[in-house]
């Protein structure tokens, strides 16, 4: 085909969208029929009619051909476990006798039963369920769901491609099933895989499929000539089958490397390549290889993952030079729109200037349509659509909210002493202990506790003007009293506030510094039912004033044990955001950590004692490619020190991870320096706890007894297990009691007594210990 023919040829298309709803009616269902308020039947019905609209929005953008199959009540990568059959022994029973019962029993577990693994998808946060599989595990195909949606999308008239998580990713993301030997390697199970996809793949032929995608984004990760030798082994059985669509595989992320020649020989029909991510990598590895003569390459020249306009001259400069390496080029995003809002139209309280430079998943659809027409047709076609484009990227740059003297001043006066402590860890800890006087195996919660109706309803009324703000705030002080006096009771010896007076643990800070935007309706799944409005980071970062010393210093006021200062660290502010894409972002870290110092500084002067920055998202953002660690991590941990290196001997800092696998940047944990680190472990058996020992961690840790990710209550002899276990790991006197995570999306009456168990667990194992 000639580079005219491929580009009148060219299609618009999407991975993924949205799943949620406008409205979020899909959550509302979900928790609806959780809590017996909605039907089985009602809740598909919520669901169908939920794919309907999404396909026909596409549709309606000019999006030639729609995904199907991306739609999920809870993850894909669960999805995809149904789909093969890999439901692990504990779960099988329920999923006999309910599918959807069960297909939520894995996802969330139930009082008798634990759920798989949860972890963040790559470097995004989204969260999917970890499959369990070992040597025993025997695949099935069920591609019920996928036939049923493709059907569904055919049935509106429309092309639409079934998207499915690919077999070599699917094996990558697995881990051995409890009981399994740790060692096992899940890609053995290829070959036992490999059929199941056949049928599958079978399934949606005979159901009127032209083409399937395949998602590999493992790839883009750094891989072992074995595990390569996997993909195009895979790659060369299922495309030499004779009973099959077209194949599309997808990769996204990062630059695929070694893996795209691999791909690119195989007997597939097209790749579909991120060039958001590493473009000029992806670019010049696609014409070392001689393109793909005679295969389809989809082109993500829009960013999937961040909200901000394309530039579309840009991004048809791009296209322009990929025209000659396939035969056929379509457009769409860089990944699934799933990470990014749904529509901006909805945003009422942005200004609208500032509108104009942000992109949500209809805007993108939009921007992907408009470039498959400049493509086709030439950029005489789209003359209007890139005048205005070229005037919204202007408004941007010439903003005066990018661009403030003092703080970029501030920031480049920086040393390398104001990110270290004045005393190392083993002055410090004395200090601490001292002031403190802890027990051995201090017993607190990470930071957040249930966020009840009462809770929303008083935040709603007052936006609402329903009551004053003396009203709204006299609530906030008794839910603190509240939380206070219940874990006095309980006999913690660290406590919280609870926090009941902050939306989102990032969200609440930026609305309160300088630089970013807040959104209303600018949902984005994390995991399940769990939503986050990721706020924007547009401009340079500072803070006017206090963000939590009043709330802390109330809660201090009304007991005598010490009570954390409770912070987001400057990571996690820009993991969990729309981050700018005009500056670095290690610049932007160091902007949201001198904001932060601030406010160390002024709760430790109002006399807090345990200060928390919490950085969950370090792992989450660590590059997919380790040539890329070292570089993001100086300015990760640098951050973290920055924000905390100017406290006193005696003030106890402390830092949280949760839901990521920490083996990979415990050296980082260590070069945080924070006193105490707490970090997700029930799930994964003391894995982490293991990872410090074996690091030689040398300062005290809180590997969690207790996954707030599952309604269960944990029972204490159960948290005495994970305790003991811990034990193993880390001495007596320098490990913590304490949940996974917050306890924010928890109910009361577990959280009372998960938490009464977890004391008692403590006291268990404190009595245990040998007397000096």
């Amino acid at each position: 085909m000639t580079t005219e023919s491929a580009a009148a040829a060219a299609r618009a298309t999407v991975y993924g969208y949205p799943r949620q709803g406008q409205n979020r009616e899909l959550k509302k269902a979900i928790e609806g029929y959780w809590k017996g308020r909605v039907t089985a039947d009602a809740l598909r019905a919520t669901a169908a009619e939920l794919r309907r609209t999404n396909w026909q929005q596409l549709a309606d953008a000019g999006i030639g051909e729609v995904p199907t199959g991306d739609f999920s009540y809870y993850d894909h990568v669960l999805d995809t476990t149904v789909m093969v059959g890999a439901i692990p022994e504990r779960h099988r029973e329920a999923v006999a006798a309910d599918p959807l019962d069960g297909y939520f029993a894995m996802a969330r577990g139930t009082q008798d039963v634990a759920p798989l693994e949860m972890t963040k998808w790559f470097d995004t946060n989204y969260h999917y369920l970890v499959p369990e599989l070992g040597p025993d595990t025997v695949f099935t195909a069920d591609s019920g769901k996928q036939v049923g949606e493709l059907a569904e999308a055919l049935a509106q008239g429309l092309t639409a491609r079934p998207v499915l998580v690919g077999p070599v990713t699917y094996l990558l993301l697995s881990k051995p099933a409890p009981g399994v030997a740790a060692d096992f390697d899940p890609l053995t199970l290829l070959d036992r895989l490999l059929p199941v996809y056949a049928e599958v793949l079978a399934d949606l032929r005979a159901a009127g499929a032209g083409w399937v995608q395949l998602d590999e984004p493992a790839l883009v990760a750094d891989r072992t000539p074995a595990e390569l030798n996997a993909a195009a082994r895979a790659y060369r059985e299922l495309g030499g089958l004779t009973d099959r669509p077209k194949l599309l595989v997808a990769s996204y992320f990062d630059r695929l490397g070694d893996a795209l020649p691999v791909l690119a020989k195989a007997p597939v029909d097209g790749l579909a390549l991120d060039f958001t991510e590493s473009a000029a990598a992806n670019l010049d590895a696609l014409a070392a290889v001689g393109g793909l003569p005679g295969k389809r390459l989809v082109a993500g020249v829009v960013n999937g993952r961040n909200i901000w306009v394309n530039d579309l001259t840009a991004s048809l400069t791009t296209l322009g030079t990929l025209l000659g390496l396939a035969d056929r080029v379509d457009v769409a995003a860089s990944c699934s729109l799933l990470h990014v809002p749904l529509d901006t139209t909805a945003e009422r309280d942005i200004d609208p200037q500032i509108l104009r430079w942000l992109a949500f998943a209809r805007q993108k659809a939009g921007e992907i349509v408009t470039l498959a027409k400049g493509l086709a047709r030439g950029t005489g076609s789209i003359t209007a659509e890139l005048a205005a484009n070229k005037a919204d990227l202007a408004s941007r740059a010439n903003s005066p909210l990018t661009h403030d003297p003092a703080v970029r001043a501030r920031a480049a006066a920086v040393t390398d002493a104001d990110a270290r402590r004045s005393q190392p860890y083993a002055e410090r800890t004395a200090a601490q202990r001292a002031h403190l006087g802890l027990p051995l195996l201090p017993t607190t919660t990470i930071g957040s506790f249930p966020q009840t109706t009462e809770l929303r309803t008083a935040r709603a009324d007052l936006r609402a003007g329903r009551i004053d703000t003396d009203g709204y705030e006299e609530r906030i002080r008794n839910e603190i009293r509240e939380v206070l006096a219940f874990q006095e009771k309980a006999g913690l010896d660290v406590l919280v506030h609870g926090e009941p007076e902050r939306n989102d643990m990032v969200q609440y800070f930026a609305e309160q510094l300088t630089g970013y935007l807040a959104t209303q309706h600018g949902w984005v799944q994390s995991y399940g039912t769990r939503y986050v409005r990721p706020p924007i980071l547009a401009g340079d970062i500072s803070r006017p004033e206090p963000m939590t010393v009043r709330w802390t210093t109330y809660a201090q006021s009304c007991t005598e044990r010490p009570v954390k200062g409770m912070l987001t660290g400057p990571v996690t502010m820009l993991a969990w955001s729309f981050v700018r894409d005009d500056q670095p972002l290690g610049d932007t870290a160091r902007q949201v950590a001198l904001a932060l110092r601030d406010e160390v500084a002024d709760l430790e002067a109002a006399g807090t004692s345990v200060i928390q920055v919490d950085e969950p998202a370090l792992r989450e953002t660590l590059p997919l490619r380790a040539a890329d660690h070292a570089g993001y991590l100086a300015w990760a941990t640098e951050a973290f020190r920055l924000s905390t290196g100017g406290v006193r001997p005696a003030t106890q800092i402390h830092t949280h991870m949760c839901y990521a696998e920490f083996g990979d940047i415990v050296q980082a944990i260590d070069d945080l320096d924070a006193d105490v680190i707490s970090l997700e472990a029930a799930r994964s058996h003391m894995q982490v706890a293991r990872e410090l020992a074996a690091h030689g961690y040398p300062r005290e840790a809180g590997p969690g007894v207790y996954d707030i990710h599952s309604p269960r209550v944990p029972s204490a002899e159960e948290a005495t297990h994970l305790l003991r276990t811990g034990l193993k790991a880390i001495p007596a006197e320098r490990l913590w009691v304490n949940p996974d995570c917050g306890l924010k999306t928890r109910g009361w009456a577990e959280t009372r007594s998960s938490l009464e168990n977890l004391v008692t667990a403590a006291r268990t194992v404190r009595g245990e210990l040998p007397t000096s």
